[in-house]
């Protein structure tokens, strides 16, 4: 019987790569579920591939769309953030993908949670806002939480050499440093768009290539990686490695650092979540250490991006002030990436945010998703 797999935010850069591999894999995996944003287009061309029980799309602006273009197909079409959630609970699958870019996919991942299904996490906002309630759920329902963003699939496997987290020294998330790694800090005011949205070694969505251009996407995954791995922020360290070819590291207490080395290719981190515990042949291009040469490693520059200490100082003051960093970030980064705001004003707005919050509420869902909107009202004004 093949294995069943729903794929929340399908036409996405993740999305897009996980269904790759579900191709590679047939037939043992099946497509149940599949959505979408806006992309009604793109939507409707993988129903028609993969024949999935139920697809939706979260703007009902482009339900009718869906509709038309999915004319004829047994495909259950839905719409908006019931329809996502519907897909992620009640489509059959074994093991949810979740790939939805921001707070969106926190709703639909926790609920397939609540579910027990076995969850592939692509969406690192999801741990990010309510990593306490996430981690509880899923201890109640059994649902296994599998990493799929590169730096944290890393960890989870080099963590394999230990049988206690008593001897975890330390975690060392990696980074590029992003194409301004190399830039004065007095040439940011004139970084464009487009200049930020050039990473050098990934090719990802709009909104994490930002977020790696001011390494606030390293500080987000030093808060995922304080859930996922159960982890103080004193133990989990940034370090800059240009190539991208080690995607993370682990110390332990007797000096060992294992570390965990591949391509630059998503495919990777994908299959082997949905694989795990197994692992399968591959057809990704192979890493040529003689060819690469060299590795080069450094400590990020904290002045030049502040998002990293912003992040870092969320994360240790908890409750619902890692939700407020990330809607403030994502407001932040949708008013750059709309020519609104210079690329200097992402973490001024994401700090004044942070400086203004006054936790009226606790870390239940509801308290979380009262933090977001507030924040979100707030790094809209300034």
């Amino acid at each position: 019987m093949p294995k069943k797999i729903a794929i929340l935010g399908s036409t996405g850069s993740i999305g897009i790569s996980t269904l790759k591999v579900v191709q590679k894999l047939k037939p043992a995996f099946q497509v149940t579920g599949l959505t979408a944003y806006r992309n009604a287009k793109e939507l409707a061309r993988q129903v028609k591939l993969f024949k999935p029980k139920v697809a939706a799309i979260l703007d009902w602006k482009f339900f009718p769309d869906l509709k038309a273009l999915t004319q004829g197909t047994s495909t259950q079409i839905l719409a908006g953030e019931e329809g996502l959630m519907a897909v992620a609970a009640e489509s059959g699958a074994d093991l949810v993908l979740s790939a939805i870019v921001g707070a969106a996919g926190l709703k639909p991942t926790l609920v397939a949670i609540q579910k027990g299904k076995d969850i592939a996490l692509a969406n690192k906002e999801t741990m990010v806002m309510a990593g306490e309630v996430v981690t509880r759920a899923a201890r109640k329902s059994g649902s296994k939480i599998l990493p799929v963003d590169s730096e944290h699939c890393a960890v989870f496997q080099c963590l394999a050499g230990s049988s206690s987290p008593k001897e975890i020294h330390k975690i060392i998330l990696t980074a590029s440093g992003g194409p301004f790694r190399n830039l004065d800090k007095k040439h940011f005011s004139k970084i464009t768009r487009k200049d930020a949205l050039n990473h050098p070694t990934w090719r990802m969505g709009p909104k994490i290539t930002i977020d790696s251009a001011t390494l606030m996407n390293k500080g987000l995954e030093v808060i995922e990686a304080h859930f996922l791995f159960n982890a103080p922020f004193e133990k989990i360290d940034i370090v800059i490695h240009p190539e991208s070819i080690i995607h993370s590291m682990v110390e332990y207490i007797d000096g060992s650092v294992l570390a965990q080395l591949g391509t630059t290719d998503m495919q990777i981190p994908i299959q082997y979540a949905m694989t795990y515990p197994a692992r399968g042949n591959s057809p990704v291009s192979r890493l040529d250490l003689a060819r690469i040469g060299r590795l080069h490693f450094e400590k990020p520059d904290r002045k030049k991006f502040p998002c990293v200490d912003l992040a870092y100082e969320a994360g240790k003051k908890g409750g619902t002030y890692p939700a407020v960093l990330n809607a403030a970030n994502e407001v932040a980064v949708s008013r750059f990436l709309n020519d609104e705001i210079p690329f200097t004003h992402i973490p001024k707005i994401i700090s004044n945010t942070l400086g203004r919050y006054r936790p009226l509420t606790n870390g239940t869902l509801d308290g979380i998703l009262r933090a977001d909107r507030w924040a979100r009202e707030e790094a809209s004004k300034h």
